[in-house]
């Protein structure tokens, strides 16, 4: 380095730091407004209910839509309802509100529908089960989880066939050959023991009800999926089947789809083989709520980006690991607004089976209002109120529960 160059140097490093700048304000701070609400209940309604004109006008409409009509429904569902009369007639008085005793009079026909009283346990034990093994895999916090699906798709079914459905003639005594072949005494004491035969043109209400929608819903989501998985497939024979499938039964009402198989299936198969009068609605609703739940899976498909399935590939994954642990967590965890969109629709259009004979609950409460001694315009809408109110808690739960895993699952998204 030059000598005038290391002298600028020196001199440049040797001049002292310069002061920051300083601002100093001439006059007072202004006045600011007060901040705004940020948590409570006041700071909700305010985000909420009154955050621009329109929605404080529309919150107040709604308020004044239900300071007109609370009072009336109010007083017609408790303060003027008959809840306890043997028959109608309390009911049918001017003034009478809803007519809650006629509920409870018909409850276990709306429950049963004519299922033999004296054997109702065991349907009441089959939905306690089913009950206690769904809490089980829907609980987020649940272990061994794998155990109870387990149960849940492989004993349970078994076990609910044989309570709510029970043993004939010729079932006991195919068992009890088959006893008399082998020497078990288990099997004898089951044939000889065994709970009687119940025909499903007994069944009825609530717990049909509840039959056909967890059917659909179980067999669904899977069938779908494979649905779903088939039409992307890139076998052309697969993927033609898939889509042919899905297009044909989606093209139809579901009406249509439970006429068919309630009076085609059994033309497909020999007359000793041929479906029960209640497992023909039940594959026909299977059936058409599996190729909604295809599409509903294909979109979640799509919308996985391409580099989940480079990055698989990239470590050797197979297509069938691929798939399992990375591409349909990460799709059907986007679909659960669909999918359960999808199981509240099913649940709904279960009362369409009573169209093929099935009696659900809908079909009880229909025909219990036909009664002489229980015939009244309020006592019919209240048994059609008491069905609204069945069908609104099943399909709220489900949509809250989604609510739920749907905060759940975002947290590991969260950047």
């Amino acid at each position: 380095m030059s000598e005038p160059h290391a002298a600028a140097l020196s001199a440049r490093n040797a001049e002292p730091a310069r002061p920051p700048h300083v601002f100093v304000r001439a006059g007072g701070a202004p006045d600011l407004p007060p901040p705004g609400l940020v948590g409570g209940p006041l700071a909700w309604a305010q985000a909420n209910l009154f955050g621009s004109a329109l929605s404080a006008a529309l919150t107040l409409a709604s308020l004044a839509f239900l300071a007109w009509a609370l009072p009336d429904l109010v007083r017609w569902l408790l303060l003027d309802a008959v809840w306890s009369a043997p028959d109608g007639e309390a009911c049918r008085r001017p003034g009478a509100g809803a007519c809650w005793a006629y509920i409870g009079a018909k409850l276990e026909f709306f429950a049963y529908g004519s299922y033999p009283r004296e054997m109702t346990w065991r349907v009441d034990l089959t939905l306690a089960l089913g009950a206690a093994l769904a809490v089980w895999l829907l609980w987020p916090g649940a272990r061994r989880k794998g155990l109870g699906l387990a149960l849940f798709f492989g004993a349970y079914p078994l076990l609910a066939l044989y309570l709510l459905h029970g043993l004939g003639d010729y079932a006991r005594a195919l068992l009890g050959g088959i006893a008399a072949l082998t020497g078990s005494a288990t099997l004898r004491d089951v044939a000889r023991n065994a709970l009687p035969l119940v025909p499903t043109n007994l069944w009825g209400g609530i717990f049909v009800s509840l039959l056909v929608a967890t059917v659909g819903i179980v067999v669904s989501l899977p069938l779908g999926v494979l649905l779903a998985l088939g039409r992307r497939s890139k076998a052309p024979v697969a993927r033609f089947l898939c889509v042919m499938l899905i297009e044909i039964v989606r093209g139809v009402p579901l009406i249509t789809v439970l006429f068919m198989a309630n009076t085609m299936l059994p033309l497909f198969v020999p007359a000793e083989w041929s479906p029960d009068r209640l497992m023909r609605p039940l594959i026909g609703v299977a059936l058409f709520a599996s190729v909604y739940m295809a599409e509903v899976v294909r979109g979640g498909l799509q919308a996985v980006p391409k580099g989940q399935y480079e990055g698989a590939m990239a470590l050797g994954l197979s297509w069938t690991n691929m798939m399992r642990l990375i591409v349909l967590p990460q799709a059907l965890t986007i679909v659960i607004p669909g999918v359960v969109n999808s199981f509240i629709a099913l649940f709904k259009d279960t009362t369409l089976v009573a169209i093929v004979g099935i009696f659900d609950f809908l079909r009880a409460v229909d025909t219990q209002r036909l009664d002489p001694a229980w015939a009244g315009p309020t006592i019919s809408a209240t048994g059609y109120v008491f069905a609204a109110a069945f069908y609104f808690v099943f399909c709220f739960g489900m949509s809250r529960y989604s609510l739920m895993m749907e905060r759940r699952l975002a947290r590991g998204r969260r950047h």
